[in-house]
């Protein structure tokens, strides 16, 4: 069936007027000069600020109801916790005393302004310079776990997603049973392994070591600057908002594009740079592509959650139709079949 949204007066985010951003940034001491650009988020609103004196500032304001202020906390201290360590990674400012702010029924934090672009995924030398930032990113998540933020598992980015949709109704009845079929077999998949990837036998996602992630590392969220005369530059790591437990894997995947051959090269020069300074466990090359699943799966629920969000109608007018759906079931029967695949060997 066709989702309808609601009308756009209804949402939380229609009261978050540019007024409103500027008047939760006075609130904390900040004061813009009225120069206000909205960043491309959908999950949250965030906002590029000129300050009176030519700052700029980056103002995050959470989904209301996504996260607790508990679990907002620990992606503000797993950021504080990579920057002690050196790890180019964009945290919030600290201002009177605290990262996470309250203003008209929101929660919003301010952190300084990176510019960049994305990464050269086509250039090795930038793929390993990435790797090794990514393996120091997990030593500092190895450090201790996520103790309110929800893991990456099964049932979180799989079970329950389908279970919801289905509940809904959400799936049109001329490709709701072959979507379903199509999700329980991959799903069975995944609880089962990820294939015999050891003399010891299977390796699945349940048997992976978990450790706090960056969680959604897509070169969206790398920004690149070229090295300057003292040698800074490189990639540098923004949005946190997905951080939680999970397999190391999960921070590699989505950085791999093209046909196997490229995928292979691809990841090799990550791992190059990766086992510089971390080691890391060549079984969960095995959950590539489960993880791959998931996300497809947890992606189609998450749009149908947030559809009373004006701004989801307006960037994703195809989502809901039969047509999607049975794109979706193709995708997974894909899927299907690269599960049943060797994994890739970096």
């Amino acid at each position: 069936m066709h989702i309808s949204p609601e009308a756009p007066g209804a949402h939380p985010f229609a009261t978050l007027t540019p007024d409103a951003v500027l008047d939760a940034l006075a609130s904390v001491g900040l004061y813009g000069d009225g120069r206000l650009m909205a960043l491309s988020s959908y999950e949250n609103r965030v906002y590029q600020v000129t300050l009176e004196d030519g700052e700029r500032v980056v103002a995050k304001f959470y989904r209301p109801g996504r996260w607790s202020e508990a679990q907002i906390l620990e992606e503000h201290a797993f950021a504080a916790d990579l920057m002690a360590a050196e790890v180019p990674a964009v945290g919030p400012l600290v201002l009177d005393g605290r990262t996470l702010h309250p203003h008209g029924g929101f929660m919003f934090s301010v952190s300084p302004w990176r510019g960049g672009r994305q990464p050269e995924l086509d250039d090795f030398e930038v793929l390993e310079w990435i790797g090794r930032f990514l393996a120091r990113i997990h030593t500092v998540g190895a450090a201790q776990p996520f103790t309110h933020r929800t893991a990456l598992n099964l049932a979180q980015f799989g079970t329950e997603p389908r279970d919801w949709l289905l509940a809904h109704d959400l799936i049109p009845l001329d490709v709701q049973s072959a979507w379903r079929d199509a999700c329980e077999k991959a799903l069975d998949l995944i609880a089962g392994s990820a294939g015999d990837t050891t003399a010891a036998g299977p390796f699945g996602l349940q048997d992976a070591t978990p450790l706090r992630l960056h969680g959604d590392c897509h070169p969206g969220n790398i920004l690149w600057t070229p090295l300057d005369e003292w040698g800074r530059g490189g990639p540098h790591f923004v949005d946190l908002d997905d951080a939680r437990m999970g397999p190391a894997v999960q921070d590699l995947w989505m950085l791999l594009s093209g046909d196997r051959r490229q995928r292979t090269h691809q990841l090799g020069a990550l791992l190059d740079g990766y086992e510089q300074f971390r080691s890391f466990d060549r079984r969960e090359l095995a959950l590539i592509e489960p993880l791959r699943t998931l996300r497809l799966i947890h992606y189609s629920a998450w749009l149908a959650r947030r559809w009373q969000d004006p701004i989801f109608p307006i960037n994703f007018p195809w989502f809901g139709s039969s047509d999607y759906w049975k794109g979706q079931v193709d995708m997974l029967h894909e899927q299907i079949e690269a599960m049943q695949e060797e994994p890739l060997v970096g």
